[in-house]
């Protein structure tokens, strides 16, 4: 009896220490992390980045919150989409299969540049899960707007497009030693990758101009990627800030000042 009751405690042991299951979306691996506990923070990054961009929260969030990064399908650890395909439907159901590995029912969702389409996406495809949002000198497309020309960013010259992209998006408060992660980070990003979520972001098909009604909080550079007019349409309960002296990469740059504004909101919404 001893020797059962041992090796059932030993079962138990080994399914305790299992990995959870890895999320995916139709067939493709989506590589997420979770630290802390507490209402949940899931962190979307942008274009050609990964969840390293989040350096800067991770450590001060986590000490109350459960933060959540990960890696939109095709960037970082994750898998390509399996056919090749991007679209901003399959990154919001990428959100959902790890908000729902997770096993988190309502989330706040903080997405940058790319990231904040992900999550008006999301929030329109499964508003029961979203708490919040926060837009991170995020993109705001509106329905009918002239289209946008983007420059060619495959073939020979590609990689140098890509990058004179890049740099375009530093300013004064991005030091040498940030430049260089947010180089080796964006262009080291698969060429099928940057050209497929570049197509995706700028597809006027899943652009609505439907409002989101939930608490919003838009964090901006001092020269804000989406204007004023644009955010206020589509995110009407929008509390919006500017940080002097910030470029595109601004939680990084100015991690105390975004932090603040960022903990401050946190707290109303869990109030």
């Amino acid at each position: 009896m001893r020797r059962q009751i041992a090796a059932l405690i030993i079962l138990m042991s080994l399914a305790a220490a299992r990995p959870a299951i890895a999320a995916s979306v139709d067939g493709a691996r989506i590589h997420w992390t979770s630290t802390g506990t507490g209402p949940a923070i899931i962190f979307v990054h942008g274009w050609t980045c990964d969840e390293s961009s989040w350096q800067g929260q991770v450590p001060a969030f986590s000490q109350q919150y459960r933060v959540i990064t990960m890696d939109l399908p095709g960037h970082g650890k994750s898998d390509l989409p399996k056919d090749g395909m991007f679209s901003m439907a399959l990154f919001a159901r990428a959100v959902e299969a790890v908000r729902a590995e997770a096993k988190v029912d309502r989330a706040v969702f903080v997405g940058h540049s790319m990231g904040t389409p992900v999550i008006r996406t999301y929030a329109l495809m499964y508003p029961a899960h979203v708490a919040a949002l926060v837009l991170v000198d995020g993109l705001v497309q509106i329905a009918g707007a002239p289209s946008v020309s983007r420059p060619a960013i495959v073939g020979p010259e590609g990689l140098k497009a890509r990058e004179n992209m890049v740099r375009g998006m530093f300013g004064p408060a991005t030091t040498p030693q940030l430049q260089q992660h947010i180089l080796k980070m964006m262009l080291g990003t698969k060429e099928a990758t940057a050209d497929g979520a570049m197509r995706a972001t700028w597809d006027p098909s899943w652009v609505k101009n439907d409002p989101i009604s939930v608490p919003v909080l838009a964090v901006y550079a001092a020269r804000p990627l989406a204007s004023r007019e644009s955010i206020t349409r589509i995110f009407p309960k929008v509390e919006y800030h500017e940080i002097p002296g910030s470029a595109h990469f601004l939680m990084m740059e100015k991690s105390d000042e975004f932090n603040r504004l960022l903990s401050a909101f946190l707290r109303t919404v869990h109030s």
